[in-house]
C-alpha cells in the first residue's frame, strides 16, 4: 500500500522523468507509426520483394546497435543533453531522407536504398535518444533510483510502440506514406521545445571511453537481459500468428495483454528493483515471464494461451530495469552512459540474431516450439541473476 509520504516523495522523481520521457515517447512513436507502413510501401509501391522488405526495416536494428557504445561515450563526454538532441535531430533527418526517397519512386531500387539510409539514422537517434534520456535521469535523480528511471522510461518507449502502429494505419491509409515521411520529419523537431528550456548536467570531468572495463562489468547482467528478450522478440514476431494458427480469437489480443500487463508492473512495482535489488527482482520475474511462455506454447486452451501471453509482458517488465540496476552499479560512475549503451546493445543482440533463429526453428518444428524453446532461453537468466545477487559490487561502483 502506498502512503502519502511515499508519494510526496515520488512526484520529485517523476517530475523530473516526465520531460525526459517526452523525446523517448516521440521517437519510438515514429518507429511505431513507420512500422505497418513500411513493408506495404516498399513491397506495394515500390514493387521489390521480401528481400528488400527485410533489409529496409532491419536497417534501423543494425545501426541501433552500432551506435549503442558511441551514443553512451558522446553522452559521458558531452553531456545527457547534447545527447538526446543529437538524436531527435538523427530521428527529424530519417523523416527528410523518407521524403526524398519519394522523389525516386520510379527508381525503386534507388528509392529502396534512401530509405534504408533513413531508417539507419532512425536507428542511430533511437541510440542516442533512450542512452541520452537515461544518463540524464540517472544524474537527475541519482543511481539509487535507476530502477525507477529504467522502468519509467521504458514504459514511455513500450506506450509509444502500442499507440504508433494503428496510428501510423490509419495516416498510411487515407494519406499514403508522404504522411508518414512527414510525421517522422516534424514531430521530433517540434519535441525540442520541451528540451530546450531544461537545465543541462554536465559531464563528468575527465569522461573518457574505457569500453573494456565498461564491458566487463555489464557483461553478465547484459547476458541475462539477453536472454529474457527472446520472450519479447518471441511474441512481437509469432504470438499472433502463433493463435491464428490454433484459431485462438481474438488473435490481437494476445499482444494487447502482453503490453497491458508489461505496463501495468512497470507503473505499479518499477519501484521494487531499487527498494529489494534489481538482481533479486530479474530472478523472480524471469521466471513468471519464463512460465508465460511455456503456457502459450503447451496450452490446450485458448483462455490459458491468453492468460500465458499477460505473465508473459508481467515477467518481462522488471527484468530489463532488474538487471539495468546491476549494470549501472557495477560500471564506473563517471561512464554510466556506456553502461547504459553497452547494456542496452544487449537487446538488440538478441532481438537481431536470436529471434530470427526461432523463425528458422518454428519453420521446421511449428510455431509452438517458438515458445517453448523461448521459456527455455528466458530461464537461463535466472542463474546469471542469482549469481548477480552474491556477487559484492566493487567499492568504486557503487
Amino acid at each position: 500500500m502506498t502512503t502519502a509520504g511515499s508519494e510526496d516523495k515520488a512526484r520529485p522523481l517523476v517530475r523530473a522523468l516526465l520531460p525526459l520521457m517526452a523525446p523517448v515517447f516521440v521517437v519510438f512513436l515514429v518507429t511505431g507509426v513507420a512500422l505497418p507502413a513500411l513493408p506495404l510501401h516498399v513491397h506495394d509501391r515500390l514493387g521489390l520483394g521480401a528481400f528488400a522488405v527485410g533489409l529496409v526495416g532491419g536497417a534501423q536494428f543494425a545501426a541501433s546497435l552500432v551506435s549503442r557504445v558511441w551514443s553512451g561515450a558522446y553522452s559521458d563526454a558531452r553531456g545527457a543533453k547534447r545527447a538526446l538532441i543529437a538524436g531527435l535531430v538523427m530521428a527529424s533527418g530519417a523523416g527528410a531522407f523518407y521524403l526524398v526517397s519519394l522523389r525516386f519512386v520510379g527508381a525503386p531500387l534507388v528509392s529502396a536504398a534512401i530509405l534504408i539510409l533513413g531508417r539507419g539514422l532512425l536507428g542511430g537517434g533511437e541510440s542516442f535518444v533512450i542512452v541520452g534520456a537515461q544518463s540524464w535521469g540517472l544524474a537527475l535523480v541519482g543511481s539509487k533510483h535507476t530502477g525507477k528511471v529504467m522502468a519509467w522510461l521504458g514504459m514511455a518507449m513500450y506506450s509509444a510502440f502500442a499507440v504508433g502502429a494503428p496510428i501510423g494505419s490509419m495516416l498510411f491509409e487515407i494519406y499514403g506514406f508522404p504522411a508518414i515521411a512527414l510525421a517522422t520529419a516534424l514531430v521530433p523537431i517540434a519535441t525540442l521545445v520541451v528540451i530546450a528550456p531544461l537545465a543541462a548536467v554536465a559531464p563528468k570531468a575527465h569522461a573518457r571511453l574505457d569500453l573494456t572495463r565498461v564491458a566487463a562489468a555489464v557483461a553478465a547482467p547484459g547476458l541475462g537481459l539477453a536472454f529474457a528478450s527472446i520472450g519479447f522478440g518471441g511474441m512481437t514476431a509469432f504470438s499472433v500468428l502463433l493463435f491464428v494458427e490454433r484459431g485462438w480469437q481474438p488473435a490481437w489480443l494476445s499482444f494487447t495483454l502482453f503490453a497491458f500487463a508489461f505496463v501495468f508492473a512497470r507503473l505499479w512495482l518499477g519501484h521494487l528493483p531499487d527498494r529489494i535489488g534489481g538482481a533479486r527482482v530479474a530472478l523472480i520475474f524471469a521466471i513468471i515471464e519464463a512460465a508465460g511462455l511455456a503456457l502459450i506454447g503447451l496450452a490446450p486452451w485458448a483462455w490459458l494461451g491468453f492468460v500465458g501471453a499477460a505473465a508473459t509482458g508481467f515477467g518481462y517488465s522488471l527484468v530489463f530495469p532488474g538487471l539495468g540496476v546491476e549494470a549501472v552499479r557495477r560500471a564506473p560512475p563517471e561512464s554510466r552512459g556506456l553502461a547504459v549503451g553497452v547494456y542496452t546493445a544487449f537487446l538488440d543482440l538478441a532481438l537481431g540474431f536470436l529471434v530470427p533463429a526461432l523463425g528458422f526453428i518454428a519453420s521446421k518444428a511449428g510455431l509452438g516450439s517458438v515458445f517453448v524453446i523461448g521459456a527455455a532461453l528466458s530461464a537461463c537468466a535466472v542463474p546469471i541473476a542469482a549469481r548477480l545477487m552474491v556477487v559484492v559490487t566493487p567499492k568504486e561502483a557503487r
